[in-house]
Order: structure tokens, then C-alpha cells, then sequence
């Protein structure tokens, strides 16, 4: 044992030596500068693994001709340690370039996902399921470990994630993307919060998620959404219920097959606005700026009402009257 080791300890020295002494540092730095065919676009380095297995797979593969080379080059150039992750090979590279790809980070390779506004948490945990090369850590966890993971915990996951398009390498963890997505958003919102109208009638930046979230919902029509925020405002300020489809459906959650009917509005639970007053117990989606604009600045109408007209807008009405004639008009399709 104790002769391997010394082995171990001394043979980069002696090559080092060597290489020196023997007059072939000019045709070492000559051969590493080489372009090497490593005959893939990219080259794994798996997590935990080390210089000497690269080394050896370089070799094995014949991409370079001794395994000592790639150990000799990286003793030269300060042992650094490597970096795991998938690099991008664009064509034959020398072994020098190659060692500075791994040791620091330059031309991996990025994965992508994105994670669409007004989608629900439980959406965006099946997204993250069937990403790519993503590692599965949460898989198989109840939405209050990850949050108590993210340092929440018994915070309700819903809202709480940035909707966006978020880079990650091969093999990074999902909880990597929770985590991003999760301070985003309370960047994001926070951002939001500190440009709020005077008066604004929420107290908290919860709130006004919630809120963002059932707008989100709504609409995605973003010139529409401040209006649909003025209309929600008014009918709160007025102790009116808000009467929203999207918090029924979320309430009525996975049973809902795509028609909400009669049975749904009457049906009550903590997310029906037809039953209860006020706002939502938690969002209802992941709403985006817009959305959250449009909560802390409402745009001023005289409407309590609106209706789908068709192309994803709506019309607005003051009175329960007008709204009715809209609904026989847009809905019914009744002429007056």
C-alpha cells in the first residue's frame, strides 16, 4: 500500500520531470494543442466523477493516446477542480481547450423549461416530472416537503412560483428550478407591491396574489386585466361577492371535465365566489407581471361587471341590466 501510494504521489512529478528534462516540453505543448475528434457534439461529466476516470474514458475511447495526458496537462495548470455537467463540443478541440471547458463550466450545455402563466402548481409539477435530463428529487414528495425545503414550511404551494422559462444543466436537481422559480417570485411580487396605488384596499402582498392569481385566470388579454382588477375592486368595496368562474373550477379541482355547470355554482366550497365573500383562501394559479401589475394598479371604471365577448376580451357593464342584455347578446346569442 504505502508503495502505491508513494507511486501515486510521485509518477506526475517524475512525468512532469520528465517532460521537462528530456527536451520534450516543446512537443508536449505542441500535442495538447492538437484538435482532438472526440467524434460526439457533447461530452458528459458525470456528477462525483473524477480527473483520472475522464482521463481514462479519453483514452479508452481513443480520443487521446495516453491516459496521463489530460493528468499531466491539469497538474500544469493547477489541479482545478472539475465541474460536472453536459459540454457542448462544436468539433475537433484540443485537449487544452477541453480541460478548460471542464474545470470551468464554459460550454455546457442548457436545458430549458418553461413554466407558462396561469398554470396551477400541480401543472407545474408535472412539467418538471417529464423534463429532460432534470433529476427527480421531489418526484415523489407531498407539496409541503418541497415548501418546508424552500424554508416555508405550511405555506400553500399555489402562487407561490414565478411563471417564466427557467436554464438548468443535465442532471440538475428539480428542486434547483422550485427554488429559482420560488424567489422569483417573491422578487417579483415584492417589486410589485412597492408600486401599489394609494388606497389600494388589500393589505398585504399575499392578497394581492391572490388576486393576480384569479385575474390571471380570467384573462391573458394584458390591456384587459387592470379593468378587470378595477371591476373586482368595485364590487369588494361594495361587499359584493366576485362571482368568478376560474375559483370555482379551481374549488371543484380535479372533477372538473371541462363545463362548469349550475351545480358548480351552488356547490360550496372555500374557493366558490358565488358562496362566499371576499377573496380566495390561497391564488388560484401562477399569475405573471402582468397580473400582478395590473392588482396594484387598477385601472379606474365605473363597471361591476363583465362578460366574454369572444377573441379572449370582454365587455364591460355599470349596471346588472346592461350586464344581462350582454350576457343574451354574447353568451345567448339573442339579439335585443
Amino acid at each position: 500500500m504505502l508503495r502505491n501510494l508513494v507511486l501515486r504521489l510521485f509518477i506526475p512529478l517524475l512525468l512532469t520531470a520528465a517532460v521537462v528534462a528530456g527536451g520534450g516540453w516543446y512537443y508536449f505543448q505542441q500535442a495538447v494543442q492538437e484538435p482532438l475528434d472526440f467524434g460526439k457534439k457533447t461530452f458528459l461529466v458525470n456528477r462525483g466523477e473524477t480527473l483520472n476516470g475522464i482521463s481514462r474514458r479519453l483514452a479508452d475511447t481513443g480520443i487521446t493516446p495516453e491516459a496521463w495526458s489530460l493528468r499531466l496537462l491539469a497538474r500544469l495548470e493547477g489541479n482545478a477542480p472539475i465541474m460536472a455537467g453536459e459540454y457542448a463540443i462544436p468539433g475537433p478541440i484540443s485537449l487544452t481547450d477541453f480541460l478548460d471547458r471542464i474545470v470551468t463550466g464554459r460550454g455546457q450545455v442548457d436545458v430549458r423549461i418553461t413554466i407558462v402563466e396561469g398554470w396551477t402548481f400541480r401543472q407545474m409539477r408535472a412539467a418538471l416530472r417529464d423534463a429532460p435530463d432534470l433529476a427527480q428529487q421531489t418526484a415523489d414528495w407531498p407539496d409541503e416537503r418541497i415548501m418546508a425545503e424552500l424554508g416555508h414550511p405550511g405555506l400553500h404551494p399555489e402562487g407561490q412560483f414565478y411563471p417564466d422559462t427557467y436554464h438548468y444543466r443535465k442532471g440538475d436537481s428539480d428542486l434547483g428550478i422550485y427554488r429559482k422559480a420560488f424567489n422569483l417570485m417573491q422578487a417579483r411580487l415584492g417589486e410589485a407591491w412597492d408600486q401599489r396605488a394609494p388606497d389600494l384596499p388589500l393589505d398585504t402582498p399575499y392578497e394581492a396574489l391572490i388576486l393576480a392569481s384569479i385575474i390571471e385566470k380570467e384573462t391573458q388579454v394584458r390591456d384587459e386585466q387592470p379593468t378587470i382588477a378595477g371591476v373586482f375592486y368595485n364590487r369588494l368595496e361594495k361587499g359584493m361577492r366576485l362571482q368568478t368562474d376560474p375559483t370555482v373550477i379551481y374549488g371543484v379541482g380535479e372533477a372538473y371535465d371541462g363545463d362548469i355547470t349550475h351545480e358548480h355554482l351552488d356547490t360550496d366550497t372555500p374557493y366558490n365566489t358565488y358562496t362566499r365573500a371576499g377573496l380566495t383562501p390561497t391564488p388560484i394559479s401562477l399569475p405573471g407581471w402582468d397580473s400582478l401589475l395590473a392588482v396594484v394598479q387598477p385601472a379606474e371604471t365605473v363597471a361591476y361587471y363583465f362578460v366574454a365577448k369572444g377573441e379572449g376580451r370582454h365587455h364591460f357593464s355599470r349596471t346588472l341590466k346592461e350586464h344581462n342584455r350582454a350576457v343574451r347578446k354574447y353568451l345567448l346569442g339573442k339579439s335585443e
